[in-house]
């Protein structure tokens, strides 16, 4: 496997592989061609924008979508999307694209990583599994309008 970074020409592989990630369960999503690619390209458009593929046999099996977050304490990785093929997962893929995360963390003497997981789908065990704890003192807040 090679990781490298994600550049506008990988946008079509990654919205195929968003779109085989998270349209079948446990996710249950119904992203289409055009809305993965305005979804993806919209983090791209970040200045600040972090990107990494994992590459296996020429094929992309891993993307991670982040950003550089400008935080008060000291800023931060904060990691918009990571999606595994999903007949690559429990493989190690998410591993490297996580340890890369957490490489340029230290590298560029951040304060850490974040990321935002659904609690009830099988990512939350994989990012307690790397250290990662449920931060009590946020709450993610929404309000649903017709």
């Amino acid at each position: 496997m090679k990781i490298r970074k994600l550049l506008l020409d990988d946008i079509d592989a990654c919205v195929k592989l968003l779109i085989a990630t998270y349209n079948p369960p446990p996710w249950n999503n119904r992203w289409t061609e055009e809305s993965g690619n305005k979804y993806l390209a919209e983090f791209m458009s970040n200045h600040n924008f972090i990107g990494f593929v994992l590459e296996e046999d020429n094929e992309i099996v891993g993307a991670m979508f982040a950003h550089r977050k400008v935080w008060w304490t000291n800023d931060e990785i904060y990691i918009d999307e990571l999606f595994i093929k999903p007949d690559r997962q429990s493989h190690g893929c998410g591993k490297i694209l996580m340890d890369q995360a957490e490489l340029l963390s230290k590298e560029l003497g951040l304060g850490g990583v974040t990321l935002l997981t659904n609690k009830h789908h099988p990512a939350k065990k994989f990012y307690e599994k790397r250290g990662y704890v449920v931060a009590e003192h946020v709450v993610f807040m929404y309000k649903e309008l017709q």
